[in-house]
């Protein structure tokens, strides 16, 4: 990424070589990113997942696996990197939005980190941070944004010194939807295959089933009726679960993709980008692609690399906040489930 290109983006008030380290733990993945800048680049990328055998994420066996691995993933970023650790000039962390106990395992790290280097301790919130990746990737400067991931689902624009939602799901996220219908029909886990959902899968042949509600009010939008009348008829009718796949696929992204159109025509925005971990989805994309070309919007969705949770994100995002001076306290630094992103100031918008 050429330094011309992000300074067009971002005001930087000056440009200092700076080497973050970020922290990433916000649900199911333990990621340590180091970036530096400038120019861009990206020094490293570790990331342990959590996978589930059955059932969901349980808090308790996420945050054991993320304790029991965040020894060997900041050595391996730090070795991957080719740095010293007194290399690094700061270190960033997503505070939240998130689980609880999986934040504090981040914060914690973070809180030792800065401690035993002395050096700045930059908060994150994990959603600035999937958009401003997203921003530098596809080179977006003043985007409508769609945030997809397990546990978010937001219409999110730039106004006045933060991010403003503007639309979201008034229950549960898209992410959400997919994965709890894909575990209670038993088709998932495994939910991603080849880089494709469960339900993307299973929704191959099928057709539309006429009665499933669709809910979309103004710019935001509700799931939790879909689901459940998904359930019932994929219980009641266990033969016709391509079809019931099909459907809930089908209302679930025409529901998003109708908020959106709403949300562009009323901030006037000539710019669409996706982000998050469902950003990944191709199905999605191509819906997208296709209203984008027919309202002649500049569409992007961020590199699928960098769709879901990642170290990376939170040390880019680091970098902007460390040169813009922000940092807190190591006392302070503290997990914050319910952290939304019209709560946090953005000094970096041009």
């Amino acid at each position: 990424m050429e330094n011309a290109v992000i300074q067009s983006l971002y005001n930087l008030p000056r440009e200092r070589n700076s080497v973050i380290l970020g922290i990433e733990s916000t649900a199911h993945t333990l990621g340590i990113g180091i970036v530096s800048y400038p120019p861009f680049e990206i020094l490293s990328d570790i990331r342990f997942k959590y996978n589930p055998q059955t059932g969901g994420l349980h808090p308790r066996l996420v945050t054991e696996y993320m304790v029991s691995n965040a020894g060997n993933a900041l050595e391996k970023a730090i070795t991957e990197a080719g740095i010293k650790s007194s290399d690094i000039d700061g270190i960033a962390v997503a505070l939240g939005p998130g689980i609880g106990p999986q934040l504090r395992v981040g914060a914690t790290l973070a809180r030792a980190l800065a401690l035993s280097l002395k050096k700045p301790l930059i908060p994150v919130n994990h959603a600035v941070a999937h958009i401003e990746i997203g921003r530098l990737l596809c080179g977006k400067k003043d985007p409508l944004v769609v945030y997809i991931s397990g546990g978010n689902t937001q219409l999110i624009v730039y106004k006045e010194t933060r991010y403003r939602v503007v639309g979201e799901t008034l229950d549960i996220a898209l992410g959400n939807l997919l994965d709890i219908f894909s575990r209670e029909t038993g088709i998932a886990p495994p939910y991603i295959v080849n880089g494709r959902h469960a339900v993307d899968i299973c929704a191959e042949g099928g057709s539309f089933i006429r009665g499933f509600p669709y809910t979309v009010k103004g710019q935001d939008i509700s799931y939790s009726g879909l689901l459940t009348a998904a359930l019932r008829y994929a219980m009641k009718n266990p033969h016709a679960i391509n079809n019931v796949c099909y459907t809930l696929r089908e209302i679930a992204f025409a529901q998003l993709i109708e908020a959106s159109e709403r949300a562009l025509t009323s901030t006037d925005k000539k710019e669409i980008l996706m982000v998050g971990g469902v950003a990944a989805n191709d199905c999605l994309h191509g819906k997208y692609f296709e209203m984008s070309k027919e309202r002649r919007i500049d569409y992007c969705r961020v590199d699928k690399m960098y769709a879901g949770d990642n170290g990376v994100m939170i040390a880019w995002t680091g970098v902007l906040g460390y040169l813009h001076g922000l940092s807190v306290p190591i006392e302070n630094a503290v997990a914050r489930q319910r952290w939304r992103i019209d709560e946090v100031g953005i000094p970096w918008m041009p």
